[in-house]
């Protein structure tokens, strides 16, 4: 039986620890899935590099978790074992702009009870967090190829600072071809 969103809130409500640990660099994607756990009713403490999460872990010990794989001052997985060391119950997922099936293995592991590709939808995140079989429910909407595609396009635009020629020869297409990419609005 599909687990609707009204289910998982009341779930999440009857919980004694709500306390969750959000870890990414990405500012904007931060500020915007903290404020949809937190709507959802989580405790969430926010965190954008290891050594901020390193200090977070000093003072609680957070029953839930969803950290970014690729940090600028290190790797998440650090993160997933100084959880597990404090807090062996705590249920973790991990985000990764980089999906990679090696890097997946690594994170459950480590200890993650999921793996989520980014842009991940707050409400799949829920569901991982959640989930009380062996896995998660699929997504009730998936983003589209086209969406998908769109979104990895634009993560490695930011990641090689906005400079189109250079996303051109990584992602191997023309600048062209590109830039009319980048000219379009985001796909459903």
């Amino acid at each position: 039986m599909p687990t609707t969103a009204t289910n998982l809130e009341d779930r999440i409500a009857g919980l004694e620890d709500r306390s969750l640990l959000l870890l990414d660099d990405d500012q904007a994607l931060r500020t915007r899935l903290g404020r949809a756990l937190e709507a959802r009713g989580f405790e969430v403490t926010t965190a954008g590099s290891v050594g901020e999460a390193t200090e977070a872990l000093k003072t609680h010990q957070p029953a839930f978790a969803v950290l970014d794989m690729r940090l600028e001052d290190g790797n998440g997985l650090k993160i997933v074992e100084a959880i597990r060391d404090r807090r062996a119950d705590s249920r973790i997922v991990m985000l990764t702009g980089y999906g990679a099936i090696a890097t997946a293995v690594a994170a459950v592991k480590a200890g993650a009870v999921d793996y989520l590709s980014k842009p991940a939808d707050a409400d799949d995140v829920v569901k991982a967090l959640m989930a009380t079989g062996d896995a998660p429910e699929p997504p009730d909407n998936p983003m589209s190829a086209d969406r998908v595609r769109w979104e990895h396009i634009q993560r490695v635009y930011e990641l090689c600072d906005h400079n189109v020629s250079e996303t051109a020869r990584r992602l191997g297409m023309h600048r062209r071809t590109l830039q009319r990419i980048l000219a379009k609005r985001a796909p459903r």
